[in-house]
């Protein structure tokens, strides 16, 4: 899917021109012509904002200020404003980028890729995590390790998660149970056992690693040190 750009300005000319710009490079365009109109917009969840300052109604920085709590995506101003202590508070209510008018569009495309593809890196750095030579993408449910996947059951990944999501913490075997299997499950924890002996035998496949080790008289621990 395409991302999605919010074109806010109270100039028509402006937003059509860039409208059409965006649409042609493949992005999805929604408009607003004020800061009201702009807010009701922003339930359309854009993946960024192109938000003029000089509006009717709310202007763009009591838009930005009144919106940054509430979504992450990258907020570019345009406006005409180019005094050092505009850019300034325009920055201190949230803004990421201050683009002045008149505007190359291709230096305006160019920024907004380079924003898009910043909010893209950070969130595949949410969903992956590096353990030495070990990768894990909590999205994909994959695992790497020296580049070779290792394939892993659904509840010994679940465990793989658990652990690895909290390094260093130590749980028990009734902990892990409980958080994987449930409450209600009719089982019991010393299944914990052979999950973590398989899972073990699988990363020895292709790493001296350890990365579970056992807290003895207490239970698992993760350490994604390399040794």
């Amino acid at each position: 899917m395409s991302q999605k750009i919010l074109i806010v300005d109270d100039e028509p000319g402006i937003v059509t021109i860039v409208q059409n710009y965006f649409e042609m490079a493949g992005y999805q365009v929604i408009t607003a012509y004020n800061g009201t109109e702009a807010m009701k917009q922003l339930e359309k969840s854009p993946d960024l904002v192109l938000l003029d300052i000089n509006m009717p109604d709310l202007d763009g920085l009591t838009v930005c200020q009144n919106i940054r709590e509430h979504i992450a995506c990258p907020i570019l101003f345009l406006t005409a404003r180019i005094e050092t202590a505009d850019k300034i508070k325009g920055f201190s209510v949230g803004a990421d980028d201050y683009i002045v008018k008149p505007f190359d569009l291709d230096e305006l495309g160019a920024r907004v890729a380079a924003h898009l593809r910043r909010e893209d890196r950070k969130q595949q750095q949410s969903s992956l995590r590096f353990f030495g030579d070990m990768v894990i993408d909590y999205t994909k449910r994959e695992i790497t390790i020296h580049q070779k996947p290792v394939t892993l059951s659904r509840k010994e990944f679940d465990i793989v998660e658990l652990l690895s999501a909290h390094a260093g913490q130590v749980f028990d075997r009734e902990r892990i149970y409980e958080r994987i299997w449930g409450l209600e499950s009719s089982g019991n924890s010393d299944t914990i056992m052979e999950h973590i002996r398989k899972i073990r035998s699988k990363f020895a496949a292709v790493t001296m690693n350890c990365y579970i080790e056992t807290v003895w008289g207490v239970g698992y621990k993760w350490n994604g040190l390399n040794k």
